[in-house]
């Protein structure tokens, strides 16, 4: 009898491991079916926006004949550069970049540090009305532009400001709410404990923003400039408003009025070179900052 009753308790575990072993094998395979559904479907979706892209660089590489074919080309035979040179001599493109570049520079140097500024005082100093205060400029950000436009545009011809960089480079030097409401969140994960330390050991607010909050919060900075840069660098409503004169226009604007003449010659390929050129600080921006992007999206996820 005790025989028998070993023989079915052997049985029986043995039993129990193989229907364990299969479920945890249903479970692996559901598991890689899933995972193959999802790497399809982000594959596709990553194509989907790279085409667009690998097809501006193809069409730069054409001739104005090659772009009205009935059948599309994507390897231009024969590739054509001279498109890259043209672009500067019919258009005063360096003059854009200028512009922009000293418009993105000013903006984003001092308005990062006037932002980060303001996201310490929100996050760790202890003031009247300070949450009433936050709560006020998280309400202009649901102001919309258009209704700011005239009023803004009134004040800047009674100051002089029209046709210079002066309305675009001032109001934005003082800060980005966004960036600072994003900041503020990031500081407020950071110990308190950090901050009385160095009170103790005698130093000023200044001093610990400067020496031990800007070190701390460098991924999530780097984050919110990359975003901060393309919409500055892109922004074309504001110079279309403020700047007439061809020599202080930013490159968007030169490259929409640059697009709008060429475009009615079905001169295709000097557009999409000039478009292609105008894209090329936004990638090295991007490159030069992704890692601390992606560090600042790690503790976001973390911290969630």
């Amino acid at each position: 009898m005790k025989n028998d009753t070993n023989v079915k308790e052997e049985l029986n575990k043995r039993t129990s491991d193989d229907s364990g072993k299969k479920k945890s094998l249903r479970k692996s395979t559901s598991k890689k079916i899933a995972d193959g559904i999802i790497f399809t479907l982000l594959s596709i979706f990553s194509i989907s926006m790279v085409l667009p892209f690998v097809w501006m660089i193809s069409t730069s590489l054409k001739t104005p004949g090659q772009t009205r074919t009935s059948t599309p080309e994507w390897i231009p035979d024969p590739i054509i550069w001279t498109k890259y040179v043209e672009i500067w001599e019919k258009a005063p493109l360096l003059t854009g970049f200028m512009n922009s570049t000293m418009y993105a520079v000013i903006v984003l140097s001092l308005g990062t540090f006037f932002t980060a500024l303001g996201a310490f005082a929100f996050a760790k100093l202890k003031f009247p009305g300070r949450e009433k205060l936050f709560l006020a400029l998280l309400g202009t950000m649901m102001i919309p532009f258009p209704a700011l436009m005239i009023p803004h545009y009134i004040l800047f011809v009674n100051l002089g400001w029209i046709d210079s960089l002066l309305p675009l480079i001032i109001p934005a030097m003082l800060g980005n709410v966004f960036m600072m409401f994003f900041l503020r969140q990031f500081m407020n994960g950071i110990s308190d404990e950090i901050i009385e330390a160095a009170k103790i050991d005698g130093s000023g607010f200044f001093g610990i923003f400067w020496k031990i909050m800007l070190p701390m919060i460098k991924p999530a900075i780097a984050a919110q400039v990359i975003l901060w840069f393309m919409n500055v660098w892109n922004d074309y409503v504001g110079p279309l408003i403020y700047l007439h004169s061809p020599t202080n226009q930013t490159l968007p604007l030169m490259i929409a009025n640059f697009n709008a003449y060429y475009d009615i010659q079905n001169d295709f390929p000097l557009i999409m070179a000039a478009s292609l050129v105008s894209m090329i600080p936004l990638l090295i921006v991007f490159f030069a900052f992704q890692r601390h992007f992606v560090e600042s999206m790690n503790y976001a996820g973390v911290k969630g």
